[in-house]
């Protein structure tokens, strides 16, 4: 296992396959006043290839590239936020989608636990540390903590997604998981246009 840090944008050459696993790391959690310092992103292969991205440009084609690449699926673990992040700082609209967190809370069903950590330690057996997820990614110099807890995010998505994959299918909400993953961009859109919080589908 490799962490691969990069600095303004990812290689041209590196090949991810078919589907990328994809995180964020901000400086909040509102996308449009917190700006948007690392993209960590996996090919499922034990590597990891971390983005400090130039906040002063946020020139990043490569990047850009491959997160409106209609022939990469990306896997996500909360990919609404990450997704208007994106939309907001790399002005990128990013597609196909799959995320695991909404896998999660549609078969599940028995508990109320979806964090990336709980259903890694249920359906992998593995524990993740989140000691560095409030440290500081706008740093200049990211310390070798911080880029193995970015790595981390991303090292699992790939076999999450093969087990959710899996329940999705026994539970016959497949196709539903579909139509969300499909929805996530507008409701990217809708957080960023002033309507995060506001069910517009709710009656009054």
């Amino acid at each position: 296992m490799t962490n691969y840090l990069h600095r303004g944008d990812l290689p041209p050459d590196i090949d991810f396959g078919d589907a990328v696993a994809v995180d964020s790391e901000t400086l909040g959690l509102i996308p449009h006043r917190d700006p948007l310092c690392v993209v960590q992103l996996s090919a499922g292969d034990g590597d990891a290839h971390v983005v400090q991205l130039d906040r002063s440009r946020y020139d990043a084609p490569n990047l850009a590239r491959l997160l409106g690449d209609e022939n990469v699926l990306k896997i996500f673990h909360f990919a609404r936020f990450d997704v208007a992040v994106f939309m907001q700082w790399l002005d990128v609209t990013t597609t196909p989608i799959y995320c695991t967190k909404i896998a999660s809370k549609l078969v599940r069903t028995y508990t109320d636990k979806h964090g990336l950590k709980d259903i890694t330690r249920e359906l992998l057996g593995v524990e993740l540390s989140k000691q560095q997820q409030s440290s500081d990614w706008g740093a200049s110099d990211l310390t070798d903590a911080q880029i193995a807890y970015a790595a981390s995010d991303v090292l699992h998505l790939h076999a999450l997604k093969e087990k959710l994959d899996a329940l999705l299918v026994r539970e016959g909400r497949d196709a539903l998981a579909r139509s969300c993953f499909d929805f996530l961009p507008t409701r990217a859109a809708l957080d960023l246009a002033g309507w995060p919080e506001v069910d517009i589908f709710a009656h009054s």
